[in-house]
Order: structure tokens, then C-alpha cells, then sequence
């Protein structure tokens, strides 16, 4: 980058994933980061490559994801801000816009990441409003089981039996400073949980299995079981379907204060 003639912008992004195949551009199917991609070339007249904190996949959302991208130096904050969600699909939305330090990477600057999941316990949470933001579960759980199975989460332990794909390169240990439930309107419950990182499917894996406990198909000791020993052939429940999961927020060092 040339810092006389461009300039580093970052974006705080929502998102509906219903109808995207993930964050990632692919060769066939609509994406968040090709519909950004177009929508600054439309604006700019040239590709101009936005990177995010973390990838998000198909159907899953965002309430705040942290987008990056290089422009020319005449664009404002401001400019930039409402040409794009002027330009932007309906399911896309430019939450705020500012300027970056040249060294700036959403990803790697990222000391965490917070995701929300929303599951609907309620006839409310069939309804065309709600639906398509939630797992519809509409079942009776033990709601004393998901507090206890979520305190269990917290702290450092390896999350390989949570992952659909290894990461060999970093690992699979994650800590968790966040694990809770809470309330979430009529419809239901939301688990949110905030950690140094996740690995591929790990929050549905975590919902699946904490549900399959909540409704009693399994025994609450399996939890600490798969943390802390992950290769005894013991197996989580399966996913939890990407409908209900956020990513909300990407936390940063305290002196980055926009972004926290």
C-alpha cells in the first residue's frame, strides 16, 4: 500500500447468511465477500479485495464482522459508509466505517471472537420473522442442564472432538472466557460465547451436544469427558443446524477502542 495515494478503511458488517455460501469467494454460488467485492468495483471501478476477521459458512450470519479493504486516498469514512450500503444487496449492511493503520489485519490483530446462537423453544419461534435466524427446536429442555453444561466450556481444554475439520498447524486447544444462556425474548434461549478462537463447526458441535444433554438423550459427564479426553471414541451429538449461529462481535486490544 501507498499511504499517498490510498488508504486503509475498515468495516463493521451484518449479515443475513441465509442465501450465501459462506463468507469465502467461490467459483459457483453467491458469497458475502464477492457481493462486497462487486459492490466496491461498481464504486471504485476496479477489483478492490476485502479480508475479514474469520470466515463465516453457508447460512450462518453476522452482527459484527470486521471487514479491511485498500482504497484510494480521496474516499471519506463517511463517503465510503453510505455509497456502500446504497450499493450493498438488501441482506448486507455497513454497520460503520473508519480509517485503519497500514499494518492493520482483522484477523491476526484479533485477540477474540464472540458468537451467538439462538434457539427457539416456543411456538413464537416458527414464525416467518423468526425462523430463518434460529433453530426451531419448539421442545421441552432442562434449562438448569444448559447453564451447568455451558460453565463446563469455560477455561483452556482441547475442542478436537468439536471440529469438523483439524487445525494441525495451530492446534486444537481454545480458551473460553464466556459460556452462558440467556434469555431470548418468547422464542426461546441464546447461548453466547467469547474465545481466543474457534475451530470449523465448534459452536454448532458445542449446541448440539449441549441440547441432546438438555433434553436428557445424553448424560451431562459426556461434556467434560469429550474436552479432556477427546480420543476415547466417545462422539459429540451432531451440529446444530448454521441457522441460528452470529458471529457478534471481534474483540481488539483495548487501545483499537472503536473496535471494542
Amino acid at each position: 500500500m501507498n499511504p499517498d495515494h490510498e488508504r486503509r478503511f475498515r468495516l463493521t458488517v451484518h449479515y443475513d447468511g441465509t442465501y450465501f455460501y459462506g463468507w469465502q469467494l467461490q467459483a459457483k454460488g453467491r458469497t458475502v465477500q464477492g457481493e462486497m467485492e462487486a459492490a466496491l468495483e461498481r464504486l471504485t471501478g476496479a477489483r478492490r479485495p476485502v479480508v475479514a476477521a474469520g470466515r463465516t459458512d453457508s447460512g450462518v450470519h453476522a452482527t459484527g464482522q470486521v471487514v479491511v479493504v485498500t482504497l484510494p486516498i480521496r474516499w471519506e469514512t463517511h463517503e465510503l459508509h453510505r455509497a456502500m450500503n446504497a450499493v450493498l444487496p438488501g441482506d448486507i449492511w455497513v454497520e460503520t466505517a473508519s480509517l485503519a493503520p497500514p499494518d492493520f489485519h482483522p484477523r491476526y490483530a484479533a485477540q477474540a471472537r464472540s458468537y451467538r446462537y439462538q434457539l427457539g423453544l416456543s411456538d413464537h419461534a416458527l414464525s416467518p420473522f423468526h425462523q430463518p435466524w434460529c433453530w426451531p427446536l419448539v421442545r421441552q429442555v432442562d434449562v438448569d442442564l444448559l447453564h451447568q453444561a455451558a460453565s463446563i466450556l469455560l477455561g483452556e481444554h482441547s475442542f478436537k472432538a468439536f471440529a469438523k475439520v483439524g487445525q494441525e498447524a495451530r492446534g486444537d486447544r481454545c480458551t473460553v472466557a464466556e459460556a452462558h444462556w440467556v434469555p431470548w425474548d418468547e422464542m426461546g434461549v441464546a447461548f453466547q460465547i467469547r474465545a481466543n478462537r474457534f475451530l470449523h463447526h465448534m459452536v454448532r458441535y458445542l449446541v448440539g451436544t449441549m441440547v441432546e444433554i438438555a433434553r436428557n438423550r445424553r448424560p451431562l459427564d459426556d461434556l467434560p469427558e469429550l474436552l479432556s479426553a477427546p480420543g476415547t471414541g466417545l462422539i459429540t451429538s451432531p451440529p446444530a443446524p448454521p441457522e441460528g449461529l452470529f458471529l457478534s462481535k471481534v474483540h481488539y486490544p483495548e487501545p483499537d477502542s472503536e473496535l471494542n
